[in-house]
């Protein structure tokens, strides 16, 4: 079957390759898989992989093999999955406990979108429960993460602010239900409660003082690629605050997270309550040119492949 490989040594460092069928395991099920979306953490890893390897976090498709031990759905179901590599191909072994079944109003291409970003943003916004009337801080709103953290967040009733990255990328940020957005965070004002960050370097120093006394800030990422300075005193003068680094796979493991999640964030979707905001879709023959864009941050929302 043909697949989405490494090659250091090709344009956009991807090629396609002949690579094996899968061999799922007694509790996995196999996916012909229809489309994946693109996340950041897939770009920055092409320079971090070895050559060869299938790339992809998110798929979404069809059961083409049933799990032998009838822990997933049945044959024809449409459903999306979770792996840390591997789904930019035709079929991708996936085990049953992170593959959910997608519901009739949600195409392949919203539903690709949610493993990864709908998850990320589900497992940070938790570590600021209850947010009903918290004061939370999303940094990189504009990105496929924080677009989901924005609705869920506004779901969960809390007040929100957007940091985007300029006035392009603020499009449609209060229609999600950002309370304000902004370009840059002033280092006076009202404190959050929780901060998702996932810019890195001059955002994230801006942003430790803004922490609430007993407030939390979650570090998902650091899409600049640079370093952060920080006075330590910040710490110091507000007493106990809380910074968490989080990688999503680690942390659906300690949460507890699995299909359950994602078959609700599905049915959001579904309802209506949850836009996956898909802002480019194309051929996978195309995805050296998605990679590029995400890379650019010229993707507001979430890119998608077909995988046609």
């Amino acid at each position: 079957m043909r697949a989405i490989v490494l090659a250091p040594d090709q344009p956009d460092r991807i090629a396609f390759a002949e690579v094996p069928e899968p061999a799922p395991a007694v509790d996995e099920v196999v996916i012909e898989v229809r489309a994946v979306s693109l996340n950041r953490g897939e770009y920055r890893r092409l320079r971090q992989m070895a050559p060869g390897t299938v790339v992809g976090y998110d798929p979404a498709g069809i059961v083409a093999v049933e799990a032998a031990d009838g822990s997933g759905p049945p044959r024809g179901t449409r459903v999306i999955g979770l792996l840390p590599n591997g789904s930019w191909a035709q079929r991708v072994a996936v085990p049953a406990r992170v593959v959910a079944p997608i519901p009739e109003r949600v195409t392949f291409e919203q539903a690709a979108c949610v493993p990864v970003a709908g998850l990320t943003s589900l497992a940070a916004l938790a570590h600021g429960a209850p947010l009903l009337g918290k004061r939370v801080l999303i940094t990189g709103a504009a990105g496929g993460v924080g677009r989901f953290a924005v609705q869920l967040a506004r779901l969960q009733g809390a007040r929100v602010t957007a940091l985007v990255g300029g006035p392009g990328r603020a499009a449609g940020m209060r229609e999600l239900g950002a309370e304000e957005v902004i370009e840059r965070i002033a280092p006076d004002g009202e404190p959050f409660d929780l901060i998702l960050e996932s810019v890195g370097g001059e955002v994230l120093t801006a942003a430790l003082p803004r922490i609430a006394h007993r407030g939390t800030m979650v570090i998902i990422g650091g899409s600049s690629d640079t370093p952060s300075a920080f006075d330590g005193l910040v710490f110091a003068r507000k007493g106990p605050i809380t910074i968490h680094g989080m990688s999503l796979f680690l942390e659906m493991e300690r949460q507890g997270m699995d299909r359950r999640e994602m078959g609700w964030l599905l049915s959001l979707v579904a309802d209506g309550r949850l836009d996956p905001q898909v802002d480019r879709v194309a051929s996978w023959r195309e995805m050296g040119s998605l990679l590029r864009a995400l890379g650019a941050r010229e993707i507001n929302g979430k890119a998608v492949a077909t995988v046609d």
